[in-house]
């Protein structure tokens, strides 16, 4: 087990147990997200977590919206939820790829997820951990709610 926390019987990290994220589209296509956290437990005294900076932990643009959880110094450090949207404009791939991409090589180290929503309604997601806690609903109607 690399955790001695744990819920349920599972372990858990001390790095995302109360982050909220959001991240919606409306109908002309204008993308928002927000990222709400308690913050690693047991943080130093004035450290500054990865959802206040633009484009770490949060960002949204006319192309997409991403909302991140996880260790914030790996989310700072690889600018997580700007990245998306920049492997979506240079390399020309859509939302699931540039999520699957970035999870997959942009990160130096770290456990974190993201979740994301394009100009489009698209919606995407992706973790390197355990699971993830995560819901997604459209105005038509469907609704999705997912741990691993």
């Amino acid at each position: 087990m690399d955790s001695p926390l744990q819920m349920n019987g599972l372990p858990i990290s001390v790095y995302a147990p109360e982050t909220v994220g959001c991240v919606v589209v409306d109908k002309a296509g204008r993308c928002a997200a927000a990222t709400s956290t308690g913050g690693l437990m047991n943080k130093m005294s004035g450290r500054i977590g990865d959802y206040p900076l633009i484009g770490s932990g949060t960002y949204a643009s006319e192309v997409c919206g991403v909302s991140c959880t996880g260790e914030g110094e790996a989310i700072i450090r690889s600018t997580l939820a700007r990245e998306v949207l920049a492997v979506m404009e240079y390399k020309g791939l859509n939302l699931h790829e540039a999520v699957d991409y970035v999870i997959k090589h942009r990160l130096d180290e770290g456990k974190v997820g993201l979740i994301a929503v394009s100009k489009d309604g698209e919606v995407a997601c992706g973790f390197n951990t355990t699971g993830m806690f995560r819901g997604c609903a459209t105005e038509d109607g469907f609704m999705e709610v997912g741990v691993w």
